[in-house]
């Protein structure tokens, strides 16, 4: 069975399950410009005033995921 037999196979029984294929552009986190300004944008928000209050709304909001 060809890689492309495979593929349309998987796509019939994902539908089936009920889901639908999106396809999105992201950000490469790869790059070294995006790791800068990582770094930058987390270099903020530690010397933020707010730093501690963010922080704990974060946790605040955030859930456990299931293994």
């Amino acid at each position: 069975m060809s890689v492309r037999d495979r593929v349309a196979r998987h796509r019939i029984a994902m539908r089936e399950r009920g889901f639908r294929q999106i396809q999105m552009w992201v950000p490469d986190a790869r790059t070294d410009e995006f790791k800068r300004e990582a770094e930058r944008q987390a270099r903020a928000v530690s010397v933020s005033d707010n730093a501690t209050d963010d922080q704990e709304f974060v946790e605040q909001i955030s859930e456990d995921w299931p293994e």
